[in-house]
Parts: structure tokens; sequence; C-alpha cells
């Protein structure tokens, strides 16, 4: 029985995932969250793109980190990102469309990406972006060694001095609470978020929501009522039918 998802890497980047065959396919970029690359919720994503007709690819983008362990989102270069991107774009299996997807802080990430792309008229932005759970302005560095959860003797209050990100080598323009200015992309834009999720507040996406119609952006917007950060089995399966739809729309027209 042949595999129908097959992995093909991009080279000086890593693994992508998608359909067999030689013809180019419309592509997604995948940004995990604070579970850092090597959790497996990025490949688990590829892999369900890849079983609808897309070429996925996992970006790892956490500093340092293992199989043990998530590493660090401190000081990460988001220009990489962007030479990543432009990689993806160029691989002989894509096609024409070239997505971007983060969920949590992948979604901060894919937001900051596209918002400094347009902002410095940067070829090669995203043809469409989907962002699960997204904070609406910049967040603090996170090391994973240090996480406790709420109410563990261990845990520590957010570190509003570390600095996640960094752009064209300074993190000056990225400090916390400076708010994503994600209506200057003006591509086609899939938010959604759990209306029970205690990690990260809706209300970050409903005032997404609000600047970009202020801004007379129509982003599609999927509150997911009663869902926490990790959706339930029923829920998921139709989240993941509104995010296939959403890009199948966006990249394969």
């Amino acid at each position: 029985m042949s595999p129908a998802i097959v992995r093909r890497a991009l080279p000086g980047w890593g693994t992508t995932y998608g359909p067999p065959g030689d013809e180019p396919f419309p592509a997604v970029m995948v940004l995990h969250g604070s579970e850092g690359a090597w959790s497996g919720w990025s490949h688990r994503h590829a892999v369900m793109l890849a079983a609808h007709g897309f070429l996925a690819f996992p970006l790892g983008f956490s500093v340092g980190g293992n199989a043990w362990n998530a590493g660090q989102i401190i000081e990460v270069p988001l220009e990489r990102t962007v030479a990543a991107l432009q990689a993806l774009r160029g691989f002989a299996f894509t096609g024409q469309g070239v997505g971007l997807y983060g969920a949590s802080r992948g979604a901060e990430h894919a937001l900051l990406v596209a918002s400094l792309m347009a902002r410095d008229s940067i070829e090669g932005l995203p043809d469409s972006l989907a962002a699960h759970a997204p904070p609406d302005v910049v967040c603090g560095g996170f090391d994973a060694r240090t996480f406790r959860d709420s109410g563990d003797p261990g845990w520590q209050a957010w570190d509003g001095a570390q600095r996640a990100w960094s752009w064209q080598g300074s993190s000056e323009g990225l400090l916390p609470t400076t708010p994503i200015e994600i209506e200057r992309y003006d591509g086609p834009l899939f938010l959604s978020h759990g209306t029970a999720d205690i990690m990260w507040s809706v209300a970050m996406t409903r005032r997404l929501e609000a600047r970009l119609k202020r801004h007379g952006r129509t982003p599609e917007v999927v509150y997911m009522q009663g869902e926490g950060h990790i959706p339930s089995d029923e829920a998921e399966n139709d989240w993941y039918a509104r995010l296939m739809t959403f890009f199948a729309r966006t990249l394969m027209a």
C-alpha cells in the first residue's frame, strides 16, 4: 500500500508533508506555540492539511529545546521566518498559493510576520493567513524550563522584561504590550478562538476583530462556544472543516 501522505525535505529548513505525486500543491507554513517544535502539535496540523491536498511545512522556531524540553521563545528573529516562507514559496512542490497558520504563540508569530512584512513592503507576503487563539498585542518571552501551571508552588508571573521577538536585529519595536498591526495586511484572514479559553482570553481576538473592521478589513472569525485553548474532538472537527475550506478558497483558486 502506498502512503497517502509523503514527506519531502525542504532543503536547509526541515520536512514537509503533502499528497503523493509530482505536481505542485498549495502550501501552508505551520507555526507552533509555546509547546515547542518537538511536541508534535505543529506536525499534527501539517498532516491534517496534507490529508486535504496541501503541502504543509511545520517550521521550528523556538530557541533550543529537544524532545524533552520545549525550549524558549526569547529574541526569536522574525526575519528567519520570512526567509523560510520565501524558501517554501520557491520549493519545487509548491503551487501558486502559500498560506501561513499559527496557534497561540504561533498565532502571534504569524500576525507579527505578516504585519511587519506589509509595513516594510517586503515581497512574498502570505497569500492568506489563519490564526487560532491569537493575542492582539506582543507578549513577553517564554522559557519552558520555568513554566508552571497556575496554582503550582513554583508558578511565577509573566516577566514583561523578556522579549519574545526581534526584527532585523532589534527587539525595541516589539516590546510586550505593543499592538500587533495586522490591519496592515490586506490578504484573506481567518481568526478563531474558544470562548472558554483560560490560557489566552477570547477578548484578544474580539479586539483584533473590532480593530480590523475599523480599518475596513473583513476577517473570517470563528468563536468556538464553550471551548478552551485546545478544543474538544467535535469542536476541532468542525474547526478543521472551516480552516480547510478557508485555505482551499484562498489558495486553490
